[in-house]
């Protein structure tokens, strides 16, 4: 059964997002849905104005087959107990990405590279992860005790445990929609982790997380047929909003949030290199730490390629996926 799901989840969401894109994008083009370029970026970015942007859409539609069909699957195989974390969890993702397309939506009616502003969508964000955290609690599919990484056991955080959780479900969202930058970047690095969590769920039997796992996987394996550099195509925050959603997601299902510590050591790194600059910014008058943040941006500064900065992230992703794998129960 484990196998089906993930092979379903996989496949079904990557086919269809790729046809869904191969129509989404002169769709996008005629309504110039296109992405507008901030000029304290890079000089070379400039070239991308234009690229039609919100293609993250089909990752929310092209999950909902893959979605069903491996329902069906769990039915028949007696995997009841796996249906409803699964689609609270793939909701919560849903709905970080409609958050997502509203923000995209609104930098289109104005005409500029800003959506909603931070307050608004910092709300809604918290907004989402009470919700998921409470439906969670409520049907009893996670409780308030964490594994601890390679120490081996396992504690009660109390009511502790709460704003750990909540700093996890926007932080790491926050995070994967910083790493949305350069072509191909945030699937690539989602992917990778995607693969990490359906090992993680195939280690412990649990469908639930091999099904998500997958779905994103296939989001981001389908994406990249029409992302990778050059991009013909961005997703917009529909997409990337969407896609951390699914990652810190797979965390709650594994019933194994600090392990994003680990797996999810780039995006924590995306944040606070944003974090820092600021900082820094307001502590030295102008003065800045990097050339620019996030940080990828920091090392397109420094004269790496696209593919190079995409290539070693990705890399760099991969092989913290390993060392999390040490830090599974």
């Amino acid at each position: 059964m484990d196998i089906a799901v993930f092979l379903v989840g996989f496949l079904v969401t990557a086919v269809i997002t790729a046809v869904i894109l191969r129509f989404l994008i002169p769709y996008l083009k005629s309504i110039k849905m296109g992405q507008k370029i901030l000029d304290i970026g890079p000089r070379w970015h400039k070239s991308k104005e234009g690229t039609p942007t919100m293609g993250g859409v089909s990752f929310i539609i092209g999950s909902v087959p893959a979605l069903i069909a491996i329902i069906f699957i769990l039915m028949n195989n007696g995997g009841y107990g796996y249906i409803a974390p699964l689609c609270v969890t793939w909701l919560m993702a849903v709905a970080y990405g409609l958050t997502g397309a509203l923000d995209d939506r609104t930098k289109f009616a104005h005409h500029t590279n800003e959506g909603l502003t931070a307050p608004q969508k910092y709300a809604l964000q918290f907004g989402i992860a009470i919700a998921y955290i409470a439906a969670m609690r409520i049907f009893g599919f996670i409780d308030t005790t964490v594994w601890l990484p390679f120490i081996g056991r396992e504690i009660d955080l109390g009511i502790f445990w709460y704003p750990i959780a909540l700093v996890a479900l926007t932080g790491i969202d926050n995070g994967v929609n910083l790493s949305d930058g350069i072509d191909g970047l945030c699937s690539s690095i989602a992917l990778a982790v995607g693969i990490f969590f359906a090992a993680a769920g195939f280690r412990s039997s649990d469908p639930s997380v091999i099904a998500a796992a997958a779905i994103m996987a296939g989001a981001c394996a389908g994406f990249l047929v029409y992302n990778w550099h050059p991009a013909r195509v961005f997703m917009g925050d529909t997409g990337s909003l969407f896609l951390g959603g699914m990652v810190v997601g797979c965390a709650f299902l594994l019933d194994n949030i600090l392990i994003l510590l680990i797996c999810g050591l780039i995006y924590i790194i995306e944040c606070l290199s944003v974090v820092l600059q600021v900082g820094y910014f307001k502590l030295t008058h102008g003065k800045r730490l990097f050339k620019m943040a996030p940080i990828h941006h920091h090392f397109e500064k420094c004269g790496w390629g696209e593919v190079k900065v995409v290539l070693t992230f990705t890399a760099f992703t991969a092989l913290t996926c390993v060392l999390a794998w040490f830090g599974l129960r």
